[in-house]
């Protein structure tokens, strides 16, 4: 049943939509909804969402959702303003980094084995190059193997150390460059 899904999924568009997320209650559920499955997956605790930073995403027009039908398959946050904290020289040089956060693919297409992830960090990469971004930075869960996989598979790079918390949560840094930047020689006149 799985691969039949799959197969549908991949080659045909009909019933699936992009839009800019209008419902932070929706978002906010979708959101925790992963988590939690992620975290039953992988043994490892969900992490605290705040529906007051879900609502503000959301106001600011930052969540993309991709819709099956009328039902919320999938979302991201894609955002200038960094959503998580770095240390300062872990990621190298850029003249517009975007961020990519709040990843979130609905249970039942995570049980399926779907690509309703690999749609959403895709739509991100495009989304983020169209918006003239030169890379494209993200935190991870290194637990989340498959994220991770996939994160890895479409050019993510890790940067720094896994960095872990009291909870037990663990994170990375990763990013993924866009566009090299052009050098423009010295004019001397």
């Amino acid at each position: 049943m799985a691969e039949t899904r799959l197969l549908a999924e991949e080659t045909t568009t009909t019933g699936w939509r992009w839009e800019v997320s209008r419902d932070p209650h929706e978002a906010h559920a979708l959101l925790c909804a992963c988590d939690a499955h992620q975290a039953a997956a992988s043994g490892t605790p969900a992490p605290r969402r705040r529906p007051e930073t879900t609502e503000a995403r959301v106001r600011s027009g930052s969540v993309r959702l991709l819709r099956h039908g009328a039902c919320a398959a999938g979302m991201f946050t894609l955002t200038w303003d960094r959503p998580f904290t770095v240390a300062e020289g872990v990621y190298p040089h850029a003249d517009r980094p975007i961020h990519l956060s709040r990843l979130a693919v609905a249970p039942e297409w995570l049980a399926d084995g779907s690509l309703v992830g690999l749609r959403c960090v895709r739509h991100a990469i495009e989304e983020a190059a169209r918006a003239g971004a030169d890379v494209l930075r993200s935190e991870a869960n290194p637990d989340l193997r498959e994220t991770r996989s996939l994160l890895d598979i479409l050019g993510f790079r890790q940067y720094g150390p896994t960095l872990g918390d009291e909870g037990g949560s663990r994170r990375v840094h990763l990013q993924k460059t866009l566009r090299t930047a052009v050098s423009v020689p010295d004019r001397e006149g």
